[in-house]
């Protein structure tokens, strides 16, 4: 089972950070205070995923709220998987991740997503990056 990505916890910090800043400096929202808590835990266990199910109901809630604010989904609709690819050219998610995507819960998306843009194979990261910067609002599959 896919689990919550490190990096994926620190832009959530970021996005409550940017959106709650903090008025002395010092305090955090309470949204980000529980994401740093987290994220605390896996640096001091070296860990870089940790399974949703061990993430406090408020970070999870906080968490939740930034990733309702990243796209849905990869696709660019350039969809070489209805040619036969196994793998998509334009978005970098297999046939199987394709046909899933509607039923993928938030976690088991964001591994997709930090694959695909890992690998940087797909030309949603370079031939039709503006095209993907485009489609920002997660239209598509």
């Amino acid at each position: 089972m896919a689990g919550i990505h490190i990096t994926d916890i620190e832009a959530a910090i970021n996005y409550w950070r940017r959106r709650k800043p903090s008025p002395d400096g010092v305090l955090l929202a309470p949204e980000a205070r529980a994401l740093a808590d987290v994220y605390a835990l896996m640096i001091y266990r070296h860990a870089s995923e940790v399974a949703a199910d061990d993430v406090p109901s408020h970070a999870q809630a906080a968490w939740l709220a930034w990733y309702d604010t990243t796209p849905d989904t990869p696709c660019i609709a350039i969809c070489s998987t209805s040619q036969g690819d196994n793998l998509c050219k334009g978005c970098g998610r297999t046939f199987e991740e394709v046909q899933l995507w509607p039923g993928f819960d938030p976690v088991e998306k964001r591994a997709v997503w930090r694959r695909i843009t890992v690998e940087d194979t797909a030309w949603r990261f370079n031939r039709y990056a503006e095209r993907a910067a485009e489609n920002k609002s997660g239209t598509g599959r």
